[in-house]
């Protein structure tokens, strides 16, 4: 009987971690390109940020280390801060839950088996489609005191409608109004998630007696729960993110009048590109960040208790 060396008992071992550094090394050549480009354009960018919330970066001079005096001076000097953080939590705690609860009344709405049902479908969904200045400006003449259709409405009925976007007490929720009027995105979710509904369970809760109401609150609710909770961490940081209406709707783009649309990112926007202001405007946003992130959490924490899987498990 042959005996084998060791050389030659460990040849297909060799050969076999030679392929398999090979196929390692293809690796990492394919996704290179977006490593490359995550360390230039995301991973970099965010880092020098971090460094430079520590400093007196103004772009004009040298950034000198200063170390907590943004983040103190945020919480301590700019009355602004507290004001645009307040403006973007209202505006979130609103807009969350109504637009949420509009979606998913809307695609409970358009799911129904009526002949001409997609025409509708098309014609709610078309809002979401359309976006930027335009829609903005469309808006602005929309809630005209004057002549804007929304108060010309209300007064047939009877009602003396607001001055909306020149009134503080009404600037908020005009824009919270203005995000309801594309709720075509989340119905489009909720549509789609409310077609995968087994028909049987519907059909199961109408032999045991379950009204509309019941089957909605007991089947249709719980099945649709995973896009519910994408849909409200999603909007929630969306929410937080608001900035472009307050810049084109307001006066002069400085969150008036009386800083009732001072929301973060504008008065984060100010900071940065009006007075130059990098350091303070970078310590700004990495705060942004750990308020989203922390929200984030609760939500995925609490999603536990609510949530339901196809697969029974929460």
């Amino acid at each position: 009987m042959k005996e084998f060396t060791v050389a030659e008992r460990t040849a297909p071992v060799r050969r076999r971690l030679s392929m398999q550094r090979k196929e390692e090394l293809q690796g990492y050549v394919f996704v290179s390109p977006w490593v490359i480009g995550f360390i230039a354009f995301a991973l970099g960018p965010m880092l020098f940020s971090l460094y430079a919330s520590f400093t007196n970066f103004n772009i004009t001079s040298r950034m000198d280390f200063i170390g907590l005096g943004n983040y103190i001076r945020m919480f301590t000097l700019d009355k602004l801060f507290w004001i645009s953080l307040y403006n973007t939590i209202y505006y979130v705690v609103f807009m969350v839950p109504l637009t949420t609860a509009g979606a998913v009344l809307l695609a409970v709405l358009l799911n129904q088996g009526i002949p001409g049902m997609r025409i509708f479908r098309t014609v709610y969904y078309l809002p979401a489609v359309l976006s930027g200045v335009g829609v903005y400006f469309l808006w602005m003449q929309l809630l005209s005191p004057s002549t804007g259709l929304v108060n010309t409405v209300l007064s047939w009925v009877g009602i003396a409608g607001p001055a909306w976007l020149f009134d503080p007490d009404w600037t908020k929720p005009a824009l919270i109004m203005m995000k309801m009027w594309s709720l075509g995105g989340g119905m489009l979710l909720y549509l789609a998630s409310l077609q995968n509904v087994p028909a049987q369970l519907y059909e199961a809760a109408e032999i045991d007696g379950a009204g509309a109401i019941r089957r909605f609150r007991t089947i249709t609710l719980p099945m649709i729960t995973p896009v519910i909770f994408f849909d409200i961490v999603t909007s929630t940081i969306g929410g937080f993110q608001i900035f472009q209406e307050a810049y084109v709707m307001s006066e002069s783009g400085d969150g008036g009048p009386q800083n009732s649309l001072v929301f973060y990112n504008l008065h984060m926007w100010n900071k940065a590109f009006e007075v130059f202001d990098m350091g303070y405007a970078t310590a700004m946003a990495w705060m942004l960040f750990v308020i989203v992130m922390g929200l984030t959490l609760v939500n995925l924490k609490f999603a536990k208790r609510w949530v339901y899987y196809e697969g029974g498990d929460r």
